[in-house]
């Protein structure tokens, strides 16, 4: 049985007593464990180990349907623990904390310096995304809106990509260029994107002032800004500024996937006989 609906990516497979999990920037899937319960007994050439085999059948799919049923429910819980599209976080989670994160303001940035400010708006998004360019007016104009020195909101956009035209140079030439106003900050170890579970650009995350996340997803329902007709974002922080739990919660976040880097293992050579 196989189900995918943005969260997991569940697979039986017919091989007896084994797990196993992998996982990709934007995809996880599970190999679900599948215990030999066919009732076939095993033989073998000699008679009195085939007897043996048969009368150690039992325990064995006792110890499968054990394993299976512990893999299966850890399964569950966590995917009761994260959204139905972040593979992480939940409404009312805690929001990850950033610290000391280079701007393009050439400051150094963390959740803390955002005391006064009632809600908090973060955005994963690049130079390198055709989506996350497409959306750039409409984040200016979010911020524009409900942030500033004055607004009880403010907008955070962070890169974590790490190719040359998402470097902290780019963003700060990108960011003269469209001339952006909100803090922009990069993230060379790309932490706190895999904290927040964030896998798209461009992705949004609403923060209300107990710092809880009370939306996350898209920006609005279209990423053709002509055809965009709700906007989700900003309905959340007009939730979180009056102290309600907004209409939607999360959403598919459409855009490119963040390029995380891949850690190879260091294999051990073999000793030399």
């Amino acid at each position: 049985m196989r189900a995918t609906n943005g969260r997991q990516d569940f697979a039986t497979k017919s091989r007896p007593c084994s797990a196993r999990r992998t996982a990709s920037a934007g995809d996880i899937g599970y190999d679900v464990v599948h215990a030999n319960l066919s009732g076939s007994r095993p033989t073998h050439p000699n008679p009195r180990q085939n007897r043996r085999s048969m009368t150690t059948l039992p325990r064995y799919r006792s110890v499968c349907v054990v394993i299976a049923g512990l893999a299966l429910s850890g399964l569950t819980a966590g995917a009761a623990a994260a959204g139905e599209f972040n593979l992480v976080l939940n409404y009312g989670d805690p929001a990850p904390v950033w610290k000391d994160l280079p701007g393009i303001d050439g400051k150094m940035h963390s959740l803390a310096d955002l005391k006064s400010k009632e809600t908090v708006v973060v955005v994963f998004t690049c130079n390198s995304c055709d989506y996350a360019r497409e959306y750039e007016d409409r984040i200016m104009a979010l911020d524009k809106k409900y942030g500033g020195p004055a607004g009880k909101t403010t907008v955070v956009a962070i890169n974590v990509n790490k190719v040359p035209a998402d470097s902290l140079e780019n963003l700060k030439a990108r960011a003269t260029e469209r001339g952006f106003k909100f803090a922009y900050l990069y993230d060379e170890t790309q932490e706190i994107a895999k904290k927040f579970g964030a896998i798209r650009t461009p992705e949004f995350f609403v923060l209300n002032k107990d710092r809880r996340i009370v939306y996350m997803g898209s920006l609005d329902d279209s990423p053709d800004a002509a055809k965009a007709k709700t906007n989700y974002v900003a309905a959340a922080i007009d939730a979180a500024l009056a102290g309600r739990k907004p209409s939607v919660i999360e959403t598919v976040a459409i855009g490119c996937t963040i390029r995380f880097e891949r850690r190879r293992r260091n294999r051990k050579k073999p000793a030399n006989p």
